[in-house]
């Protein structure tokens, strides 16, 4: 009797430990691993056969542990951890430009016993936790909080892009995009934040439409921000300036990353060379159609027409192996998770958790828009793995360190009640 009592107790603090966990949201990335991993066997199988498969179930399985080991610990210990996470972030992105190992153009690995991590992939948790901290302590809805989540994020993303790391530094952007929108940010302050970018773009395009673009800003500035008649003069001369000032940053770039960045709109200009992976990679998805090809008989997969198909391209794969339904199928479950990551940061017991969770809605969200995108010529080719399914171990386990802290952030939404 007294066994049966205690063992009820231990059963009783079992299920009040994983109480709040969200296993949906736990059980899909988990999904996307397995299927990644059959797809990436099935894309290096006359190259490498099982190795990049079973690696990637293997990290999957630790970062899976970590995730699981993290919602049991209480995410509120961060904030008073954030400012040391973001200094050793930035230390990391500084020793890489130094002693980092190159591949795919940029610099941005180390070596650590024999593995190779990417400090700019672990950068972006850091980028998260920092600014929710900061955000948490005064929200977005002046410009001196706007300005605080600006400078935090200033310094790692220069880093990231001299390394340079284009597709990173974006993510950057996106992150802190999403969080200052979720800690009431004005909508034109957002606008006016993206539209040096845009009077960039604009200027190389067509300048009516750019000096537009200009006035338009002033009078967003107008209306939304104080000492009008200077914000005005400010917001228009800074658009008209970034447009010429784009030059110098687009020089910084490689010539494959700005052929990455235009040909996307018109690869048959290039077609046997920064053209080609767009196209085969259109081609792969429409050879798909409905039901696919199957798995390990799609012939740009298996004849290896896509270049970094395991990796970037990985959603070429199942496009034409698993078709329009397959692919259809991966898009959904990315919209549930995304879905899961809003509902649990609207429930948050507190605005840190829930900006917490914004972070990682905005990364995940714009990976996937933009390696979806990418491969069906939406997008341009920015180096953007799909998260939890392409090959790559400082991405998954970054992503599995992200879900292990929403996770947490659920499992604690009604710990007061039990704990405190």
């Amino acid at each position: 009797m007294v066994m049966n009592v205690a063992l009820q107790k231990r059963w009783r603090l079992f299920v009040n430990v994983w109480q709040g966990m969200d296993w949906l949201l736990l059980l899909l990335p988990v999904a996307l691993v397995i299927f990644g991993a059959l797809v990436i066997n099935s894309t290096q199988q006359n190259i490498e056969p099982g190795i990049y498969g079973w690696n990637h179930i293997i990290l999957g399985v630790i970062g899976l542990l970590i995730a699981l080991w993290l919602s049991r610990s209480r995410y509120e210990h961060l904030v008073t951890w954030h400012w040391i996470i973001y200094g050793v972030i930035n230390v990391l992105l500084v020793v890489v430009l130094f002693i980092g190992t190159v591949g795919s153009g940029a610099q941005s690995w180390l070596g650590l016993f024999g593995f190779y991590v990417q400090p700019s992939e672990f950068a972006k948790l850091g980028i998260i936790i920092t600014q929710a901290a900061m955000l948490s302590q005064r929200d977005a809805s002046t410009l001196w909080g706007v300005g605080r989540a600006l400078a935090v994020t200033i310094l790692p993303w220069f880093l990231v892009f001299i390394q340079p790391d284009l597709g990173t530094s974006l993510v950057f952007g996106a992150i802190t995009l999403g969080m200052l929108y979720w800690a009431n940010c004005n909508l034109g302050w957002l606008l006016l934040l993206l539209s040096p970018l845009v009077s960039a773009i604009l200027f190389h395009l067509t300048l009516p439409i750019w000096l537009v673009w200009s006035g338009l800003m002033g009078v967003v500035a107008w209306y939304t921000l104080p000492w009008r008649w200077f914000s005005t003069v400010l917001a228009t001369a800074v658009n008209l300036i970034c447009g010429k000032v784009g030059d110098i940053f687009w020089e910084l770039l490689h010539d494959y990353q700005k052929d990455r960045l235009i040909l996307f709109l018109d690869p048959d200009k290039d077609p046997l060379g920064a053209g080609y992976h767009l196209i085969q990679s259109r081609i792969a998805i429409g050879a798909g159609k409905l039901w696919g090809q199957g798995l390990g008989q799609g012939s740009q997969t298996q004849l290896n027409f896509i270049p970094e198909q395991h990796t970037d391209f990985i959603f070429s794969a199942v496009g034409e192996e698993w078709g329009f339904v397959g692919a259809m199928a991966v898009v959904l479950v990315y919209w549930v998770i995304c879905l899961r990551l809003v509902i649990i940061a609207q429930n948050a017991k507190d605005d840190f958790g829930s900006l917490l969770t914004m972070g990682v809605l905005s990364m995940i969200l714009f990976q996937v828009m933009i390696n979806v995108g990418m491969t069906i010529g939406l997008a341009p080719i920015t180096g953007i793995p799909l998260p939890w399914l392409s090959y790559g171990r400082s991405a998954l386990l970054t992503n599995f360190i992200a879900l292990g802290l929403v996770e947490s952030v659920a499992n604690f939404r009604y710990r007061l009640k039990f704990t405190d």
